[in-house]
């Protein structure tokens, strides 16, 4: 199976090395030309457009900004629509609208193609890892079909029907960012009260309170960076989709409201590409404290791949 892959950023660029080390032949494209460097010079191929990408492969994987791109990936002028869909897999990875995604699903399926949604979790060193939870939606028999592929970046969980992915991710996102903005509050109240920051994250993990955030994404605050390899920018566009999403079930949303004012503080204050656990600085800084701790806390980023 032929591959294309479009949208080289932090996760995709990744997921995309990891594609071509299990041996398919991949062809990339990114707005960004300079992005696909190190998947050229692993023996990937380049195409100028996703309608020349699409026409030279079986299956296109996506992985971009949020859903404009993923609307102009597929209706641009070059866009996948434009080309050969007839039989072609469009698997889309990015954390989207359910309810713009599957217009443009049908818009696919219209030309003869197949839509999977695949959006992932996890951060960049499970994307690096190739381990990276996928909730992926579509027809059982097209999922079959490009299993290999999806087990080359990551993990499969099946969710349903095509857009359930979507659905997944959102509501994934919305317990992580709530997570990630009362994880500052708790920090700051303990260390305000006597209590180490490092000792309280050690009691903490494998208690009630913990969460992924708390064990993987804690050592950025103790380090400082707050992990700016997941920006503000989209932490405000998944809560964002996640309103929407609220807004249409009519779900009552207090505390998701709660928390994307919160990012949309650290946002006005260190800038929308300041790291996602900035969250937590503001509560930091409004305290007038800091929660740095010495150690060789490694960067999510510099994690090697195994391979």
């Amino acid at each position: 199976m032929k591959v294309g892959f479009i949208g080289l950023g932090t996760m995709g660029g990744n997921a995309a090395k990891n594609l071509i080390r299990a041996g398919f032949a991949v062809v990339v494209h990114d707005l960004r030309p300079d992005a696909a460097k190190e998947h050229l010079t692993m023996g990937a191929t380049w195409a100028g457009s996703p309608r020349e990408l699409i026409d030279q492969v079986d299956c296109v994987v996506s992985m971009v900004f949020g859903p404009a791109q993923c609307e102009a990936i597929l209706k641009a002028e070059n866009g996948l629509i434009h080309g050969n869909c007839q039989g072609k897999i469009w698997i889309d990875m990015t954390t989207s609208s359910p309810f713009l995604m599957r217009r443009l699903a049908a818009e696919f399926e219209a030309a003869g193609g197949h839509a999977v949604d695949a959006p992932v979790t996890g951060s960049v060193d499970a994307a690096i890892r190739g381990d990276m939870p996928m909730f992926v939606g579509g027809d059982d028999v097209i999922i079959e079909r490009i299993r290999p592929v999806i087990e080359a970046m990551g993990q499969l969980r099946k969710v349903g029907a095509y857009g359930n992915g979507y659905v997944a991710k959102l509501v994934n996102n919305q317990l992580w960012k709530i997570h990630a903005a009362a994880i500052g509050e708790a920090m700051v109240t303990a260390k305000l009260a006597g209590l180490d920051p490092l000792t309280w994250w050690e009691v903490m993990k494998g208690g009630a309170a913990d969460s992924f955030v708390l064990s993987h994404d804690v050592p950025s605050i103790f380090a400082g960076h707050y992990d700016p390899s997941f920006p503000i920018a989209l932490c405000l566009k998944d809560l964002s989709l996640i309103k929407e999403l609220m807004d249409h079930t009519g779900t009552t949303n207090t505390l998701t409201e709660a928390t994307h004012e919160r990012f949309r503080e650290a946002g006005r204050r260190y800038g929308n590409q300041a790291g996602e656990m900035t969250v937590c600085k503001v509560i930091e800084d409004d305290a007038g404290i800091d929660l740095r701790v010495a150690g060789d806390w490694v960067k999510p980023w510099e994690v090697q791949h195994a391979g």
